[in-house]
Order: C-alpha cells, then structure tokens, then sequence
C-alpha cells in the first residue's frame, strides 16, 4: 500500500468516528415514575435479596397480584412491592395470603383485602 492510499485510508476512516461521534445519542436515563426501577436486581449474584428504599405511606392497600402455593410460600404484589407473609407494607403486617385476598394486621386490628381485578 501506498502512502497516499494509506494517508486516504486514514481520512476516510477518520471522518467515519468524526461523524458517527457527533451523532452518538445522550445516554438513556430510565424514568421510573414512582415505581421500583425494574433494571435494578432484586437478588445479588450470591442469592440474597435486597432491601430497596420503601415508598412512601400511601394510606391505602392495593393488592394487584398473589402467587398462592397451598403447600408452600404463598406472595403478594402489594402497592406494587412483591410481599410475603409477615412482611411490612407500609404500617400494615401480612398475616396470610389466600387465592383471592392478603389479609393484613395494623394496631391490633385485622383487613382483609382482595385482589384488584383489572378494570376495577
């Protein structure tokens, strides 16, 4: 190769990164809304589950999903968090999850809620 092939060839290649440089996008920042960041994991690479920042008290309970096991450890996506029975959603403990309902405890006094079926 040439000098002048190769002192083109360095042009060509060099005006490529200028341009496609100029054009590289800003980075993407995920916008949330409130909600747990699903990119964020919830289990470190040696298997044990993380405490994220909890949402503020928001005074009522929505059930939006239950993942019921008879025999074993039932869940509950609760105000949006994913809850097992003695956990805390905001002032409330769970006592038990059901098929269709979480039942909760707070200052003695028991609540029963239903999953929100969509639409409702």
């Amino acid at each position: 190769m040439s000098n002048n092939s190769l002192f083109i060839s360095a042009v060509v290649l060099g005006s490529w990164f200028i341009v496609h440089g100029a054009c590289a996008q800003d980075e993407f920042v995920y916008d949330a809304k409130g909600k747990r960041n699903p990119f964020i994991p919830l289990v470190t690479s040696e298997g044990r589950l993380l405490k994220l920042d909890k949402q503020e008290a928001r005074g009522d309970l929505t059930v939006e999903g239950i993942i019921f096991d008879k025999e074993g450890r039932s869940f509950a996506i609760v105000n949006g968090a994913v809850v097992g029975i003695g956990d805390n959603v905001d002032a409330y403990r769970i006592l038990t999850i059901e098929a269709s309902r979480v039942t909760f405890i707070r200052e003695g006094q028991i609540t029963e809620v239903e999953i929100n079926k969509e639409g409702e």
